[in-house]
């Protein structure tokens, strides 16, 4: 699934490509993508101009005239990308809006997965998901002291509390792998018998390491691509996927668990699980 700096490459992607331009008209090949009544959802849309692109967690928030937004999340391999009129369909392009100066905008997921709705803005809060996001990991929006506050109130393994989207939003599993590594936290350690300082650092690496996968366009793996082109950060990577291969700090093994049916891999080494209670 598309993580935080996969979702903002492709909300870039879209500022570059669609911003200013106006909705002639809407074509849906798969109506269960659409979360409106269709007709009303290729209605409202036609004439209307794409004024900006916003990102909340893993949500894309796309601007209209009017005050209107379409809210729309890439699921497992949701992707967009530009294409000339005339161009053949692809099979798996389910929505294709079709803009002026000859240019379409094409919603292509191979599993189905991704869903889109029309809201009035201001009604972002009453989007299933998207009400319940924590803050966005940036210098600003997440604080230690809200880390200390949550974490202090919580049983569940470090892992699982990273992946709930309603504590800090944004956050999968690739990413959750590697700042646990960075920490060298255990990702089974209870969340409340994280210290302080390792809350800080914590901290510190989310910021670090999501803002250097934005910079590479964020990690490809399976098939995610943004607008035809595949991330880099997959390079970067020391803990996701590295299972059976030396540790880049201390050459241990990393070792690969289950947490909360996510595939989960660590340096049993450097990643110790904690008696503390």
């Amino acid at each position: 699934m598309p993580e935080l700096p996969e979702v903002e490459t492709v909300r870039r992607g879209l500022v570059n490509l669609a911003v200013g331009h106006r909705i002639n008209s809407v074509d849906v090949f798969y109506e269960k993508m659409i979360l409106n009544n269709i007709d009303e959802f290729k209605d409202k849309l036609k004439g209307k101009k794409i004024v900006d692109v916003n990102r909340r967690g893993k949500y894309l928030l796309i601007r209209l005239s009017d005050d209107l937004t379409i809210v729309s999340h890439l699921r497992m391999e949701g992707k967009y990308f530009g294409a000339d009129p005339a161009d053949p369909i692809d099979k798996h392009t389910h929505v294709i809006f079709h803009l002026d100066d000859n240019l379409d905008l094409c919603y292509n997921d191979t599993r189905k997965f991704g869903r889109m709705i029309l809201i009035n803005n201001g009604e972002e809060n009453t989007v299933s998901g998207l009400k319940d996001l924590g803050p966005e990991p940036t210098e600003n929006t997440l604080s230690v002291d809200y880390l200390l506050n949550k974490m202090s109130k919580s049983k569940k393994p470090i892992k699982t509390w990273l992946l709930d989207q309603s504590n800090i939003a944004g956050l999968g599993n690739i990413y959750c792998d590697e700042v646990l590594w960075m920490t060298k936290i255990h990702p089974l350690q209870p969340a409340n018998t994280i210290t302080k300082n390792q809350i800080k650092d914590l901290r510190q690496n989310i910021f670090k390491e999501l803002n250097l996968a934005i910079k590479a366009h964020g990690t490809t793996v399976f098939t995610y691509s943004s607008f035809g082109h595949t991330g880099e950060f997959q390079d970067q990577l020391h803990a996701y996927g590295h299972v059976g291969k030396p540790c880049d700090r201390c050459g241990t093994e990393m070792i690969k668990i289950k947490v909360g049916q996510r595939g989960t891999t660590y340096c049993p080494k450097e990643q110790v699980l904690s008696k503390k209670n």
